[in-house]
């Protein structure tokens, strides 16, 4: 296991990239104005009681269902695929996560909630993803629109299973599209007639 905590590091490339290594970043790790290399799947990458400032975070290879639920990132910009990650307070963990003034225009992100955190502060990525603001609230709107495949029943009803403090939710269109039998042209014309969608 290759570890950084206990320090404030500033203004380096850190770059997390091994076949065998775990990369463990905290406690009480503070990176600030670093650029963050991700080249490990979640499994090899644990983050807790962290605080990234004015960070850049490059995934090399798509980073799947990972929890930034222990992280505060302020000011951060990401690069790369994200898929299934979630960013924020959780709500079993009040207070050791947070998201604000962050940057995802230059990320793919499907899957991906934003909890706990004031969305109009951060910055989405544009389509192809599309971002649904307050999903969980608004699952029953959602579910009922004439969406094509079967985008309605999988992908919109998962909504009202997202905690109450979910305020965003970004899709990969064409990833939706393949997974729920449509185009992502199709999403697009539904999308287009809802208020409340970043892309």
């Amino acid at each position: 296991m290759i570890q950084f905590r206990d320090q404030e590091i500033a203004n380096e490339r850190l770059v997390l990239e091994s076949a065998t290594e775990v990369f463990y970043l905290g406690h009480n790790l503070t990176l600030r104005n670093c650029t963050l290399v991700i080249g490990v799947p979640a499994r090899a990458l644990v983050i807790a009681r962290t605080r990234l400032i004015g960070c850049s975070i490059e995934v090399k290879r798509e980073l799947k269902n990972f929890r930034w639920q222990s992280v505060v990132l302020t000011g951060c910009r990401f690069k790369g695929r994200f898929t299934g990650n979630d960013f924020g307070e959780w709500p079993s963990a009040p207070g050791q996560g947070s998201i604000d003034d962050c940057d995802f225009t230059e990320a793919n992100l499907d899957q991906t909630r934003f909890l706990g955190c004031d969305a109009r502060r951060l910055r989405f990525p544009p389509w192809p993803c599309f971002t649904l603001l307050d999903p969980q609230q608004r699952h029953r709107e959602l579910t009922a629109l004439p969406w094509p495949g079967d985008v309605g029943r999988g992908a919109m009803e998962i909504c009202a299973e997202d905690p109450p403090s979910t305020r965003a939710l970004t899709f990969s269109a064409p990833a939706l599209a393949k997974r729920h039998g449509t185009t992502s042209e199709a999403i697009r014309a539904v999308l287009e007639k809802l208020d409340g969608v970043v892309f």
